[in-house]
C-alpha cells in the first residue's frame, strides 16, 4: 500500500505524488522561462456577468443588451465586460503571486478577441525577468517578477500581457537577480487600430462624441469601492494580501487593484457615449493603496482618437483618486484604449 504526503496529509491508496504549493512561490522559488501551474480554467456564464455589473454598474450596451451586441456584430450573443476578462485574467495568475506584496505595473495589454458571455477562459504565466529589490534594513528581503500572460477563449488567445508583482523571500539571502524590466514604449494608438473587428457596425451606439485630445473630463459621479472579497472570490484571486489583514503591510486588507480599475472603466463608460469595449491598455499604475469603503473619483484626459472600422479608438488618460481626507491620495494612472463610435 502506497502512502503519500501533500502538505503535511497522509493519503492511503494513491498511486501518484502530488504537490500543491499553497504557500507560495516566494521570490526566490522562481526561474526566468519558468511556467507556472495553470489554474482551473472558467466560463463567463449570464450569472458572473450580472453579478459583476451589479458590483460596478458599467454602462456598456454590447454587454448589456444582446440584441444591441447582435446589431454591431452580426452574431447572436453578448460582449462580456473587457474588466470582467481581466478580472478573471488576473485571478488565475495569482498562482504566482499568493504572496504578493503589490503589483507594481501592467504593460502592454491586447484584447486580441472580444470575448463572448459563454465562453471559457484559460491562462498561461510565464517568468519574463526577476531583479532583486534594494535591502532596507530590518525589512526581509523582496524581489520582482516581470511575467507574461496569455489567456485564451475557447481555447484560442484573447488577452496578451504583462505584470510586475513585488513578491517577498521566504530566506535571507537574495538570489542576486538583475534583469532590466524594461519600460513602457510611447503610445502608439495605430497598433490597436487592427484589435477592432472590421466587420463591426458602430452606428447602432449612437452618433459618437466631439470629444478633443487634452481635453480633461471630471466624473462628477463619484463611487465607492465595496464588495471586495466577493469580487476576489468572483476571480478566483488568490493574493492572501486581499483576504487576510495580517497579510497586508497596512491596518486593513488591500483591495485588489483590478477593483479599482473596474470602476475607472465603469466611470469612463459615462464619459464617452456608445462606448463598445476595451482592445488594450497602454500602461497601468497603482500610485498608492487602495482599500475597502474608499469613496473613489475619477478624471478622463483624452490623449488621441483614431478611425478604426466604422468607429474609433480613444486613447484616455485615466486617474483615479481616494477621498479620505482634505486632498485626495491619487491611487490609479491607467492610459486605455477604447472602441466607440
Amino acid at each position: 500500500m502506497r502512502r503519500s504526503r501533500i502538505n503535511g496529509i497522509n493519503l492511503t491508496g494513491c498511486s501518484l505524488r502530488v504537490v500543491i504549493p499553497l504557500d507560495g512561490p516566494y521570490y526566490e522559488d522562481l526561474s526566468v522561462g519558468q511556467v507556472l501551474p495553470r489554474q482551473p480554467s472558467v466560463a463567463i456564464d449570464d450569472g458572473m456577468a450580472a453579478l459583476y455589473q451589479s458590483m460596478v454598474g458599467e454602462r456598456l450596451p454590447m454587454a448589456m443588451d444582446p440584441a444591441v451586441c447582435e446589431a454591431v456584430t452580426g452574431s447572436p450573443g453578448r460582449l462580456a465586460s473587457a474588466a470582467l476578462v481581466m478580472h478573471l485574467s488576473v485571478g488565475q495568475s495569482t498562482t504566482l503571486s499568493r504572496r504578493v506584496v503589490a503589483n507594481l505595473f501592467y504593460r502592454d495589454l491586447r484584447f486580441t478577441k472580444p470575448v463572448f458571455v459563454g465562453q471559457s477562459l484559460a491562462t498561461t504565466v510565464t517568468v519574463a525577468a526577476l531583479a532583486d529589490s534594494r535591502p532596507r534594513p530590518g525589512r526581509p528581503h523582496r524581489g520582482k517578477a516581470l511575467v507574461d500572460i496569455v489567456t485564451t477563449a475557447d481555447g484560442e488567445p484573447a488577452v496578451t500581457y504583462q505584470r510586475a508583482p513585488l513578491l517577498p523571500q521566504a530566506g535571507d539571502s537574495q538570489p542576486g537577480h538583475c534583469d532590466d524590466l524594461g519600460t513602457t514604449p510611447p503610445l502608439d494608438l495605430a497598433s490597436y487600430v487592427e484589435l477592432v473587428p472590421e466587420h463591426w457596425d458602430f452606428a447602432p451606439l449612437g452618433d459618437g462624441t466631439d470629444w478633443q485630445p487634452g481635453t480633461t473630463v471630471a466624473d462628477p459621479a463619484r463611487d465607492v469601492a465595496d464588495n471586495a472579497l466577493a469580487l476576489v472570490r468572483l476571480s478566483n484571486n488568490l493574493a492572501m494580501v486581499h483576504r487576510d489583514a495580517e497579510e497586508s503591510l497596512y491596518p486593513q486588507r488591500l483591495l485588489y487593484g483590478g477593483h479599482v480599475v473596474g470602476l475607472a472603466q465603469a466611470s469612463l463608460s459615462r464619459v464617452l457615449g456608445g462606448m463598445a469595449t476595451v482592445v488594450g491598455w497602454h500602461g497601468c499604475d497603482h500610485t498608492g493603496p487602495a482599500f475597502e469603503g474608499d469613496q473613489m473619483s475619477f478624471r478622463h484626459t483624452l490623449l488621441d482618437v483614431m478611425a478604426a472600422g466604422s468607429g474609433r479608438v480613444f486613447a484616455v488618460q485615466v486617474e483615479g483618486f481616494a477621498h479620505r481626507r482634505a486632498e485626495p491620495d491619487q491611487i490609479l494612472d491607467w492610459t486605455v484604449v477604447a472602441a466607440a463610435p
